[in-house]
């Protein structure tokens, strides 16, 4: 089992950004996400009896989801707000505050591993650690953001834009392992096989533009946003494009590219049996 190396001050760092306004984050953004958890749940097979780690795991919804499937679930994240809700909405299982480049839990640990767009480019360590958690022929199911300047829905990211110049090309950097062949390029250095690339399904929806505003306004890029303009101007920038996406009798929706990387931890001292086919 490794110890954790991230100091307190970068989990705080971590829980002022995803934290900060946990209730709306819980209730009103990370709903939107459900497509994409089933979908990963789906494809990788997860059933009774799974172990199952959901890394960068949030307020904990898709752990929860995987509980329905049958799973025992755990999970990680850096803020301890979310941490709290997490555990709230899922009684019993061991979900944790910690450093994702760390995992606090022994080799071969689990049989499935997640993490939804909680791993970045600037994060490479974080894959080490599931491969080590994860016995030997277990399945890793990983999402990240596409490519977004072609979404539709590429308009409800735009108030992120109102961080300073210097948080928006760390925020491009976060996103890479959406770019062809760089998610593979990485699992594949850290010893996975039977590495596949899937189109996510993906949608941002809210009632009217000032949900979605508050609902924007309690995520991590959001605050960096916040930052350097201020809340009320934030939230006024994000209304306005939102009105401009009105539809009448239906709501806002804004649909985004996520990617999914779906992976194994080879058998060991075997060959793959399952290289190329479908990870379930």
């Amino acid at each position: 089992m490794t110890t954790p190396k991230a100091d307190p001050a970068q989990w705080k760092t971590v829980d002022e950004g995803w934290g900060r306004q946990v209730a709306d984050f819980a209730t009103l953004s990370e709903p939107s996400n459900c497509r994409e958890y089933v979908y990963v749940h789906h494809r990788l097979g997860v059933d009774d009896g799974d172990r199952l780690l959901d890394v960068a795991c949030g307020s904990g919804l898709s752990i929860e989801l995987a509980g329905l499937r049958g799973a025992t679930g755990a999970g990680l994240d850096a803020s301890p707000r979310l941490v709290a809700v997490a555990r709230d909405r899922n009684p019993g299982c061991d979900i944790r505050v910690g450093d994702m480049s760390a995992l606090p839990w022994d080799e071969g640990s689990f049989d499935v591993a997640t993490s939804f767009r909680g791993i970045w480019g600037t994060t490479p360590a974080a894959v080490a650690e599931l491969f080590r958690v994860l016995r030997p022929g277990g399945r890793l199911g990983m999402t990240v953001w596409g490519h977004l300047k072609v979404s539709p829905g590429v308009w409800s990211l735009a108030p992120f834009t109102l961080a300073t110049t210097e948080k928006i090309g760390n925020q491009a950097a976060m996103v890479s392992l959406g770019r062809p062949g760089a998610g593979e390029q990485l699992l594949e250095a850290h010893g996975f096989t039977a590495i596949e690339r899937a189109a996510v399904p993906f949608a941002f929806e809210f009632a009217d533009p000032e949900l979605y505003a508050r609902a924007l306004a309690s995520t991590g890029p959001a605050h960096e946003a916040i930052q350097n303009v201020g809340e009320a101007e934030f939230r006024r920038v994000a209304v306005e494009l939102a009105q401009a996406q009105v539809r009448d009798g239906l709501p806002l929706r804004a649909q985004l590219n996520v990617v999914a990387y779906l992976a194994r931890k080879p058998l060991a001292g075997q060959p793959d049996p399952d290289a190329g086919d479908d990870v379930s």
